[in-house]
């Protein structure tokens, strides 16, 4: 869509709105990744195909649930399916057949038509954590957290420069009521930034005002036309599609959004313990996921997902940065591009408690074999902490600045004549230095990727700074991004159309917290 064909969906006062638009203050954000290195794979072409038609016998002969949702067995029953109970049988091939209906790249709007991104293909596009229901930072510590915590998250996202989504559920905000918070949640990423976000999935009807609210802001022929939610569909693992996020699958679909189907892998839990074995179960839901949505709606856009960490066996708790749970993010890469599809998994994740070594380490290790796997979407990509029971503000900040290094890794080692350097080095010649020589004063300012966050200073001058850790700077950067936060323009009629659609669906319910 033509970025003038894009601003014609504004209501009202558009023309004051693009106004303000090209005065205001931006806030620099990177394009979103375009890989020119390769991808990493793992797995031989015979183990592919082991794992394919492991998992084509998974679901022809064990079969998958989806439970409470007898319209979603009657159209598996109508495509061909065996159903018994609440159990299909899906025979060899026909999944796999389904899933070609789904678009290999999928391009979501933002509401700045230079915010949108290209999910698919070489890109990576990188988005914040989702789901914590607690937030931790230095001062307050480890607590539940609220909507100020998670407007100040969505201020965050939209303040870094290396990312390229606003996110979804960046937190759960407790202190508002469970059926009307995803309302305040979806108002903060529409209102406080300007880059895409994701939809509510808690509830089929949540989905549906997701839905509506997003007609507001685009305008309902745009939104039928056009992806702009990208939501998190999980399946059960091990093979079980709930009624719940099924609903809410069903209505995304219909409406041309875009779902990731991701099973939540355990490794040990909800899967084997063996690579193959969880590679084949991931696949298997997979394709039963996508072929499902496609049984919705054809064409329906869908993202091949994958979620997955191993166990510690002494303590039963979730372990990351692990070599295996890299191999089997590598596999799953490898099966999403034979599929054609767009693929989701990897993040910043850890099992510490704090931004500390732990943190750095599993964090490292989990973001870069992402950029290696393939992968097209990053959920989780700034912020996780604790297993993904907290969302941190300083870890939001350390990993938001390292996800600048991804960028420069995936441009890969570039060939052309400037980068031969071959002037530069007859101008030094042996046993001088490059400092002052032109191709130094040329490209200095780009040729290295520089941190925002991390000390460089001389031990001195560090220690006359205050000596302060990595936390301690983190800490002043999310104050300072905080501080120098400017709301990104929005015409006021839709505004105001937003928060009179809010204010109507929190009256006409009860509040429940259950």
């Amino acid at each position: 869509m033509a970025e003038a064909e894009t601003r014609r969906r504004s209501r009202g006062g558009g023309g004051a709105a693009r106004r303000a638009e090209r005065t205001a203050v931006s806030v620099e954000t990177a394009k979103y990744i375009q890989r020119n290195i390769p991808n990493f794979e793992i797995l031989t072409e015979e183990a592919l195909e082991i794992i394919e038609t492991n998992a084509e016998t998974v679901l022809a002969e064990i079969g998958v649930n989806f439970v409470n949702n007898p319209g979603a067995l009657e159209l598996w029953r109508n495509a061909g399916a065996e159903i018994t109970g609440e159990r299909v049988r899906i025979p060899r091939g026909l999944a796999r057949k389904l899933c070609s209906t789904a678009p290999s790249t999928i391009t979501q709007h933002a509401r700045n038509p230079n915010r949108n991104v290209e999910i698919g293909g070489r890109n990576l596009v990188l988005a914040p954590v989702y789901g914590p229901p607690f937030v931790h930072d230095a001062q307050g510590g480890r607590r539940y957290a609220t909507m100020a915590d998670f407007e100040k998250f969505v201020k965050l996202g939209y303040m870094s420069k290396w990312l390229h989504h606003s996110g979804g559920t960046v937190c759960e905000p407790t202190d508002i009521p469970v059926n009307k918070r995803h309302l305040d949640m979806l108002l903060a990423h529409m209102t406080l930034s300007d880059k895409p976000f994701m939809g509510s999935v808690t509830e089929p009807s949540r989905a549906q005002d997701s839905v509506e609210m997003c007609e507001i802001l685009f305008g309902k022929d745009f939104v039928q036309e056009n992806t702009v939610m990208t939501s998190l569909i999980n399946i059960n693992s091990p093979m079980t599609f709930d009624d719940v996020m099924m609903g809410a699958l069903e209505v995304y679909a219909k409406n041309n959004q875009a779902c990731i189907i991701s099973p939540f892998i355990v490794g040990g839990a909800m899967a084997p313990v063996s690579v193959m074995g969880t590679l084949t179960q991931v696949l298997a839901e997979v394709l039963a996921g996508i072929a499902y949505s496609q049984l919705v709606r054809p064409g329906a856009p869908v993202i091949f997902g994958a979620f997955v960490t191993s166990i510690d066996m002494n303590s039963g708790a979730p372990t990351f940065g692990t070599p295996e749970a890299s191999q089997i993010t590598y596999g799953a890469g490898q099966l999403a591009r034979r599929l054609g599809l767009p693929y989701r998994s990897a993040g910043s994740f850890t099992g510490s408690k704090l931004p500390d070594a732990q943190a750095a380490y599993e964090t490292a290790n989990s973001l870069n074999m992402g950029l290696l796997s393939g992968v097209n979407f990053m959920l989780h990509a700034c912020g996780w902490l604790e297993g993904g029971l907290v969302s941190s503000f300083e870890k939001f900040v350390m990993d938001a600045d390292q996800l600048g290094a991804l960028h420069k890794m995936a441009q890969g080692v570039a060939i052309d004549e400037d980068s031969q350097a071959m002037g530069a080095i007859a101008e030094v010649g042996p046993g001088g230095h490059y400092l002052g020589c032109a191709h130094t004063q040329a490209n200095f300012k780009s040729a290295f990727w520089r941190s925002e966050i991390f000390d460089f200073k001389p031990y001195e001058t560090w220690s006359e700074e205050g000596a302060r850790d990595t936390m301690a700077l983190a800490t002043e950067r999310v104050k300072r991004q905080l501080d120098t936060y400017q709301q990104p323009p929005l015409d006021a009629g839709i505004h105001d159309a937003l928060v009179e659609y809010v204010a109507k669906k929190k009256a006409s319910m009860p509040d429940a917290f259950m």
